[in-house]
């Protein structure tokens, strides 16, 4: 194709943008809305899954050693701990540090609690906290421990804690979570495709007439689909441009006014420039293909005359 040719179209499928008032309003209205929908249900998917990450990555082993382990058994401890294959960090909490982590947890209120529990005092044992490699691991990896210890004599480690039960449940809701987000992003994706080509379509075969009389005169198929394909490609861009400014913008506002009690709940949402990338290239894809695909079905019909 001629780069003259293709300036034509390009010009002719800008005018019929213009051209057509309300029928490009209703299509532009349509992606807009549907892609604005589909956009605020992909950024809660997308932070549901990112929650679900932060609370995984928080589970850990924690390793109660016996009160008459001496240092050198302590070592040969953490040197079996750490040959593991699963396990990804071992780091040694001594029963003093172990004390001031629960004074700082149980803050003033328990302060009073705890007093006169230092040196030969702390009924504390010294411990090891164990991080592994996946979190969906810590099971296979805390049997790993036992089995290890168990070759003591006598065993050293009087108590494993990673949650046992809990952990395991909180797993299938993060799973659940994330497969019912994923199902209803597609299917807001699917009805939103359906939409919007349709209302495209609609704005097509009412031109119907002026496709055929193009066709009478002896215009090529091609020459009659470009300046459709150009008009469907510009309605998806604009249509799902305002949706990702609005989302855009909204976040960030909503990010501006949560960002200190979500801090409190210990909570961390995605950062506003991670999302600058991951939406308008969804969105503004989902549009553009959108368009062209409505206008490309609904022009093929009208070029048999």
């Amino acid at each position: 194709m001629r780069i003259s040719t293709f300036a034509r179209h390009m010009r002719e499928g800008a005018k019929n943008v213009a051209r057509n008032g309300w029928m490009t309003f209703a299509s532009i209205s349509a992606i807009s809305i549907s892609l604005f929908v589909l956009g605020i249900f992909l950024l809660l998917a997308l932070n549901v899954n990112r929650l679900a990450d932060q609370f995984e990555s928080q589970i850990e082993i924690r390793v109660y050693l016996d009160v008459s382990a001496s240092e050198q058994q302590r070592n040969a401890v953490q040197r079996d701990i750490a040959a593991i294959p699963d396990v990804k960090k071992v780091t040694f909490v001594s029963k003093e540090d172990g004390l001031n982590i629960l004074r700082e947890k149980m803050g003033a209120e328990g302060k009073d609690l705890l007093e006169g529990f230092d040196g030969d005092n702390n009924p504390l044992n010294d411990s090891f906290t164990v991080e592994v490699t996946d979190p969906r691991l810590v099971g296979e990896a805390a049997e790993q421990i036992k089995a290890a210890d168990s070759r003591n004599n006598p065993p050293l480690i009087t108590k494993i804690n990673y949650g046992k039960g809990t952990v395991e449940t909180l797993f299938k809701i993060t799973d659940i979570v994330r497969n019912v987000g994923l199902v209803f992003v597609l299917l807001l994706a699917f009805t939103a495709m359906f939409l919007i080509s349709n209302t495209i379509k609609i704005t097509i075969v009412a031109r119907r007439r002026e496709i055929g009389i193009m066709k009478l005169v002896g215009a090529t198929n091609g020459f009659i689909r470009w300046p459709f394909f150009i008009e469907g490609a510009l309605l998806g861009l604009i249509g799902s441009a305002i949706p990702v400014a609005v989302l855009l913008w909204g976040y960030a506002e909503f990010l501006k006014y949560t960002k200190v009690p979500l801090s409190l709940m210990l909570i961390q949402l995605i950062p506003l420039h991670e999302l600058v990338v991951i939406i308008p290239v969804i969105l503004l894809g989902i549009g553009i293909m959108i368009g062209i695909w409505g206008s490309l079905l609904s022009v093929r019909k009208f070029l048999k005359v």
